[in-house]
């Protein structure tokens, strides 16, 4: 097992960290007031009593918003894992499908799907992750029969006190004819699992801020920029004179004929 230091993690983090930035100010400078509108539930803004334009704008746009952060970190994170792994255990990308890290370890092969916390996904989606963690170790075991093989998801964040999971592959009339067993990692867990280092956790904690105040700030003006524009175009579409919101207008765009 080779060795890494803070110095060595700190520096990828801040070469790195800024890619995260300038991808969420580009996406938020592509941003369009009717593709959002349109990938929202409307009948939710109704509910939620929103009668106020700026106030649906600001809804709909920091909903949006919330949802590509939490994909680009979580590819960040996923970034630095690798990296991490990679200095400690030779680890690489894996170019298999549903997998992210490949390494060997303790005499055992590893593969890991790496996902940002702990809930996310719906069952479905685990299941998938399951038969994916089948497929390659079959592919693994014709190569090697005798290849001692780990299974495991890792969640960059959270937390799991039962970390043995069992995924149960079933055929169409819904009879389970093969469990795969693999290991839920989260947060420390997780980090001391790639890399040995028990703080590790923590210890990416402060080079994550680098540069965040001045990244933050020009987000932040850009963010603005957006929400008096978008409410602009909202009431120049949605609101009739009067400044009431036209909820049947909305309701048509998102989901009329």
């Amino acid at each position: 097992m080779e060795k890494i230091s803070n110095t060595e993690i700190a520096e990828f983090v801040e070469q790195n960290i800024g890619a995260f930035h300038d991808k969420q100010l580009e996406e938020l400078k592509k941003l369009q007031l009717r593709s959002i509108l349109t990938r929202k539930n409307p009948y939710l803004f109704r509910a939620k009593n929103l009668i106020i334009a700026s106030d649906v704008v600001r809804y709909i746009t920091d909903a949006f918003l919330v949802s590509r952060e939490e994909t680009n970190f979580g590819e960040f994170l996923e970034r630095l894992a690798i990296f991490v792994c990679n200095r400690i255990y030779g680890g690489w990308k894996s170019k298999s499908l549903g997998m992210d890290l490949e390494f060997e370890k303790e005499g055992k092969y590893h593969i890991v799907s790496i996902k940002s916390g702990p809930n996310w996904g719906n069952s479905d989606q685990i299941n998938k992750m399951s038969i994916n963690f089948h497929n390659l170790t079959q592919i693994l075991w014709a190569n090697n029969p005798d290849l001692g093989v780990v299974a495991v998801n890792g969640c960059c964040y959270g937390k799991d006190s039962h970390p043995n999971k069992t995924g149960k592959l079933k055929n169409e009339q819904g009879k389970v004819i093969c469990e795969v067993p693999y290991l839920k990692l989260c947060g420390q867990r997780f980090w001391t699992y790639i890399s040995g280092i028990n703080s590790l956790f923590t210890d990416i904690v402060e080079p994550l801020g680098h540069q965040a105040k001045k990244k933050n700030e020009d987000f932040q003006k850009e963010y603005a920029n957006i929400i008096n524009r978008f409410t602009q175009e909202f009431f120049s579409e949605f609101c009739c004179q009067s400044g009431a919101i036209q909820w049947d207008k909305l309701v048509t765009l998102n989901s009329g004929e």
